[in-house]
């Protein structure tokens, strides 16, 4: 009965902190833009903060910030390590308001004055990788590096001190309960002065950050899970020295043979351990950002006094003409002033099939040109860029907070006092109650024994352990499954999610085109008709040529040798073949030659989404090919699953309504946005956002980036782009969507395990602090010795370990 209310307490306390939290952190209005800028005196900008380690600094952090003068708002991203400050430049400076977190560990990473203009490279007047550094992605990555390996090495040194002192601790208590033989008083020996070296160096080097919290604690009230680290081990740790040291002394007033050396160990060791994980997951935060960074070409060329040279591209400006030639990336956004071209605009659309430029048209920065060259006059540059906008806005996203907290973090705040309240309340009550019934030697002896009892048994080592446990073995399980997932606040957000937003090209479909049917219109066989059709192809590097060319090599069909090959921009290409010539293309190439093709036959393809590849010679049309991007076998199964977990299910796409509705009929998916680009997909997630919805999004375009960022949980496909997936909590490998509803469900069962794991934290301190402290002394005579508080406690964190190492063997 005992553990079924616990738990349904338990239960009670995560939804109500995690629903609290994510009501009062949804954006419900418009958000502050924090890139640096002025307005009446007010300073709006991001600084990157070194010394965050848990989810509590951020809470911390801000509390300090928004108490200084000038200070209108701030808001400090634990994920990011960055804090949002606006301030009234005559009131507050940046140095001003690093000073004021220094005392708590913490310090804003300024920038060079000079750099404060502006978010975006051009705006800044610095290089893509001059950006980059000061956005902190290559001197941060570096310091970050640093610290981790130096934390590695900690966990190292320290684990195989945990190992022997879990050795020992074991025997000790096998022994107490007559299992297995005792120590011989020679290795008791050893091990009593061993165990306190090793102790030692546990506590002062390798726990030295949790001292550290616990030394913040008592001199600013500012608690965090390192204080509650730092107050257990501690509290253990100098119980044991002073036992130790004045054994003699102490011997007629308490059990100096039990010390709790072996408990400060294990305890250190396994919540650094921990933090080393958490800190090699969140080593790339700003990979996405320095991957846009790097689709930006370095250099333009341009005409300049009629002649053409090659420039930075901070020096382009706006009406300048800059020539693109084939396999080069476009500079900055204009629109084609002479010549035309084919231009991959995946980057934009997500699309598969390179887009056809002519005179007039419009091209943006970032996306590259295939074949011919082509002239364009500049229209935007800098910061009003295309591929700039995408950079800000997975800035923004980025930078918002999470819609979840920490869990213990936010109990540690009230369970920190409580616990040395309670344990020093104790003391003086045994001293004060029990002088006149026991003595003052023994009422000190027994308030001592509740002292440290209380502190041993409320050691936070379980509580510490429930979330990262069942996280780290999460992850663990998801690799396996073939699911990356970047930090643990992804699985804790993805549990939560209710409606699920997919792009179409490359998750729903395969992302790329494929010859799909063949219709002879004549007596050539399909055979004949493919090796024709190829022949022709092989001269062109067009994407619907290449394939035909696929499909041809997969039905081992062999090109023949084509004679007078010409391509005909825009229209298909032509040659000839054993004497006859013959042509390729669409349906305008068609037209110009006088063939008639049935047109509503050729209507009703396209509007599913396939273009036509029609060959034919001067007198008749042959046959006809349709290509198309075709829908992966497995979409339709995930979707229905993803319906059944009571998930809404939601497609967008840059491609026109035909073609979504088409595919989308084909997923079993009812709602559909069609012909939208990537602020169109931002503007959609937050929109859901503001109406209380919980959105994961899954994409795998450069376009999908900010939307992706925007989510509560972005997935991305592993055959997608590498800005997709640096933006994106979760990736999954092979582009499999079936690994989607194996996410969710691996995010529920881990949500679940941490509920419980915390269930076992708390019932251990709710039965064992009130035995502790000797509430049942008067009734029964029962006064919990120190041995069983370590036991009890060590039990705490076996149980967890063991529920949460309990996931590698369920089913997804």
């Amino acid at each position: 009965m005992l553990r079924i209310c616990c738990w349904k307490i338990t239960s009670v306390v995560v939804s109500l902190i995690s629903s609290r939290q994510v009501e009062s952190k949804r954006p419900k209005q418009k958000s502050l833009k924090f890139i640096s800028s002025k307005e009446n005196n007010m300073t709006k900008h991001t600084y990157p903060i070194r010394g965050m380690h848990c989810a509590s600094c951020a809470r911390t952090i801000e509390s300090v910030l928004k108490k200084q003068a000038g200070v209108t708002a701030a808001e400090v991203n634990y994920g990011t390590e960055k804090a949002k400050v606006v301030f009234d430049e005559n009131k507050n400076s940046p140095h001003q308001l690093s000073k004021s977190i220094e005392p708590l560990g913490y310090t804003f990473q300024l920038p060079v004055e000079k750099n404060l203009a502006g978010s975006s490279a051009s705006a800044m007047g610095m290089t893509a990788s001059e950006h980059a550094a000061h956005l902190g992605l290559n001197q941060t990555k570096q310091e970050k590096t640093i610290e981790l390996n130096e934390m590695k090495l900690k966990v190292i040194s320290v684990m195989p001190l945990a190992v022997f002192s879990i050795f020992v601790m074991g025997w000790d208590i096998l022994a107490q309960l007559q299992l297995v033989a005792g120590m011989s008083i020679f290795i008791k020996d050893f091990f009593h002065h061993l165990l306190p070296i090793f102790a030692t160096y546990t506590l002062f080097v390798v726990g030295k950050p949790y001292l550290l919290g616990f030394y913040r604690f008592l001199r600013y009230g500012k608690a965090n899970m390192d204080t509650l680290i730092g107050m257990g081990t501690l509290a253990a740790y100098l119980y044991s020295f002073a036992v130790s040291a004045f054994e003699d002394t102490l011997r007629p007033y308490l059990d100096v043979d039990s010390t709790y050396y072996d408990i400060t160990i294990v305890v250190v060791a396994f919540i650094t351990l921990g933090k080393y994980l958490e800190a090699s997951s969140k080593l790339k935060t700003g990979d996405a950002i320095e991957r846009l960074l790097n689709l930006q070409a370095k250099t333009a060329l341009v005409f300049r006094g009629n002649k053409e040279i090659e420039i930075p591209i901070q020096q382009v400006v706006k009406g300048d003409i800059i020539v693109v030639k084939p396999g080069s990336r476009i500079p900055v956004d204009g629109v084609v002033s002479k010549g035309n071209s084919f231009v991959d605009e995946a980057m934009v659309s997500g699309e598969p099939m390179p887009v056809e430029k002519n005179v007039g048209d419009s091209v943006v920065a970032g996306t590259i040109n295939t074949t011919g060259s082509f002239t364009f006059t500049a229209t935007k540059v800098g910061s009003d860029t295309f591929l700039a906008q995408i950079i800000k806005m997975v800035e923004e996203a980025q930078g918002s907070r999470a819609p979840i907290q920490a869990l213990a973090d936010t109990i540690s705040a009230v369970f920190v006092p409580i616990v040395i309240v309670l344990s020093l309340g104790t003391l003086l009550l045994w001293l004060v109650v029990g002088t006149g019934s026991l003595g003052l030697a023994q009422a000190f002896s027994y308030g001592l024994t509740s002292f440290v009892g209380i502190l041993i048994i409320a050691c936070p080592c379980a509580l510490g352990l429930a979330t990262p446990t069942a996280i780290i073995v999460g992850v663990g399980r998801g690799a396996q499954e073939g699911i990356l997932i970047k930090d643990a606040a992804t699985l804790e957000k993805l549990y939560r999610v209710n409606a699920v937003v997919v792009d179409k090209t490359g998750t729903i479909t395969q992302g790329k085109p494929e010859l799909v049917s063949i219709s002879s219109l004549s007596e050539l066989s399909e055979k004949a008709l493919i090796a024709l059709i190829a022949s022709l192809d092989s001269h062109s590097d067009h994407p619907v040529a290449q394939a035909t060319m696929r499909y041809a090599k997969e039905k081992k069909i062999n090109p023949l040798p084509v004679a007078k090959y010409e391509m005909l921009k825009g229209r298909g290409a032509t040659g000839v073949i054993e004497k006859t010539q013959y042509w390729v293309g669409n349906v305008r190439l068609i037209k110009e030659l006088g063939l008639k093709i049935d047109e509503k036959m050729i209507e009703l393809e396209t509007k599913q989404g396939k273009t036509p590849v029609i060959l034919a010679t001067k007198k008749e049309v042959l046959g006809v090919a349709m290509v198309a991007d075709k829908i992966k076998p497995e979409a339709k199964e995930s979707v229905e699953r993803l319906k059944q977990m009571g998930l809404t299910v939601i497609m967008m796409t840059g491609d026109d309504q035909n073609t979504a509705r088409f595919i989308a009929d084909q997923a079993g998916i009812t709602k559909v946005f069609a012909q939208v680009l990537p602020e169109d997909k931002l503007k959609l997630i937050k929109e859901l956002q503001a109406k209380g919805t919980r959105v994961v999004m899954a994409g795998d375009g450069v376009n999908d980036a900010p939307a992706l960022a925007q989510a509560d949980v972005g997935i991305a496909m592993a055959t997608g782009t590498d800005v997709a997936i640096e933006t994106a909590g979760i990736t999954l490998l092979h582009g499999d969507i079936t690994k989607l509803v194996k996410a969710i469900r691996l995010s529920k069962m881990t949500m679940r395990g941490i509920k419980q794991n915390l269930f076992w934290a708390f019932f251990y301190n709710i039965v064992g602090i009130p035995l502790a402290a000797g509430l049942f002394y008067p009734i029964f005579g029962w006064l919990l010795n120190p041995v069983f508080a370590g036991l009890a406690m060590a039990l705490s964190s076996v149980s967890v370990v063991g529920n949460s190492l309990r996931l590698k063997v369920k089913e997804l």
